[in-house]
């Protein structure tokens, strides 16, 4: 029996726009805290922020259809907080609030309260999480009915996040990008830790039900083994992990200031950048219900 996934491309653009959003506010309130000097990276990630959670949810807009004809639609969600989804347009919007009054104080240069960067980044780790709680309310999908998926999701909004800000340092602002030493070691920790996280819901869904086998063996030696051993695990996590061990432990501080290093850099942001597209599209369609496989 074939089965047509519940979403698709869409949602996948949807969940990881949002996620990388919230990373991007936390990456920068870090640049703040811990390198205050990397000014031009901490607003380009204010304004990454607010942009790619809008763009995000125009395009959740345009997969419910009738969400851009009509709005009301989704205020109706707002009556039933017992609904993750009611908590998620609670967050999306008092993040998306704050993430743009922090990117207009930018733009104005203005000082960036401290009470506001606190609520961005508490609203944008709410944001990250509420991406993998949206689909873990269901029930009858096993791949992403655990717990530990929004924790998965969790990580891998920071480390796109965080990728997202790298990446514009290594390619406009060398100099800033040479000296975030610390955004780089925690960058760094980030795909081994999402790489144990996907290992371990794989080894949990695989062994709780039928499905949940047949939805991981559709990953890893089905239909979606290309994508997820080369598009997600390759590119995704071990090159920019190897090239990030490599950048820290052995290349000249003149080699990473070099246009050659910094291409290497950018290839490493990238690299993540769509590991974690590619993890969320895989999730999605990859996910079988208990009801087919029995």
């Amino acid at each position: 029996m074939s089965y047509e996934p519940v979403w698709g491309g869409i949602i996948a653009w949807y969940l990881f726009l949002a996620g990388l959003g919230g990373g991007a506010f936390v990456a920068s309130a870090y640049l703040r805290w811990k390198h205050p000097e990397a000014v031009n990276m901490r607003r380009a990630g204010h304004l990454i922020a607010p942009a790619v959670v809008i763009a995000g949810l125009l395009l959740l807009m345009l997969d419910a259809e009738a969400g851009l004809h009509n709005p009301l639609r989704f205020a109706l969600l707002l009556s039933n907080f017992g609904s993750v989804m009611s908590w998620g347009v609670v967050f999306l919007a008092g993040f998306t609030l704050v993430a743009l009054a922090v990117a207009l104080l930018d733009i104005l240069k203005k000082a960036v309260p401290n009470a506001l960067e606190i609520a961005g980044v508490a609203l944008g780790l709410c944001v990250a999480v509420y991406t993998g709680a949206l689909l873990g309310v269901a029930n009858t999908f096993p791949l992403w009915n655990n717990a530990l998926l929004p924790i998965l999701f969790l990580v891998s909004a920071l480390s796109t996040g965080m990728a997202a800000v790298m990446l514009y340092g290594a390619l406009a602002r060398p100099d800033e990008f040479a000296r975030v030493e610390s955004l780089k070691r925690t960058h760094f920790a980030l795909p081994l830790i999402e790489l144990l996280l996907v290992a371990s819901l794989l080894f949990i869904t695989g062994f709780n039900s039928s499905a949940g086998s047949a939805s991981v063996s559709s990953l890893l030696v089905g239909d979606y083994a290309l994508p997820f051993w080369i598009a997600f695990l390759a590119v995704g996590l071990v090159a920019p992990a190897a090239i990030e061990a490599w950048s820290m432990l052995g290349a000249s501080d003149a080699f990473e200031r070099s246009a050659q290093g910094r291409v290497a850099a950018a290839g490493s942001e990238i690299g993540v950048l769509v590991g974690g597209w590619v993890l969320r599209y895989l999730l999605i369609v990859a996910a079988l219900p208990l009801v087919l496989v029995s």
